[in-house]
Formats: C-alpha cells, structure tokens, sequence
C-alpha cells in the first residue's frame, strides 16, 4: 500500500484508539469503550508495517507529521475546538517535514 493511503488510516485507527482510552480514562466512559479502541490500535500498528520502506524509522518519522495533520483535524471536528493560526502554521511545517522525507530522492 502507499503511504499516501496508508498514513490518512493509520492515523484515525490511532486517534481512535487513543481517544477510546481518554474517553475511559479522562471522561469516565465505560470499559467497554477499549475493546474498540485497542483493536484500532492494532489495526494502527498494522497498517503503519504496511509502508514500503526500508526502514521502518523512516515510516513513523514521515507519519508523525501526518499525525500532527490528523489530531488538529480531530481537535476541530470531533472535540469542537477550532484550531489557531499557530496550529495550522506548526501543522503546516509538520506536512511539509514528512513531504521531505517521504520523496527525498535515495539510493537503492
């Protein structure tokens, strides 16, 4: 799979997961609520191995700043905060640093 279906899934099967834990722990949801929120973790951890790279530090380096892209977006359409101009612009060298890293030229 591309990284460029790959880090969009990846990071909403984290985000899930971690928020099901947040949810359980920070907001008092039930227990139940890390069944789903563990195998979206693992379906996290799953499709992060999917990138075709050499070395898997280079895959989570570049999916960091996709990360970053994902929470802020998860900040404004899920918790109802809308993001500053400081958000967008630490969001926007974030995407920038995984584009580098993802389409550096190397060599075999």
């Amino acid at each position: 799979m591309t990284a460029v279906l790959v880090y969009p899934l990846a990071a909403l099967a984290e985000i899930a997961g971690c928020f099901a834990i947040w949810a359980w722990w920070r907001l008092g949801a039930s227990p139940l609520w890390l069944v789903p929120g563990v195998a979206a973790l693992v379906a996290f951890g799953w499709l992060l191995a999917q990138v075709d790279t050499v070395a898997a530090g280079r895959a989570f380096a570049a999916y960091g700043g996709i990360y970053i892209a994902a929470s802020i977006l998860w900040m404004w359409l899920a918790e109802g905060h809308r993001p500053d101009r400081w958000d967008l612009l630490g969001t926007t060298v974030c995407l920038l640093g995984a584009a580098i890293i993802l389409a550096a030229p190397r060599r075999a």
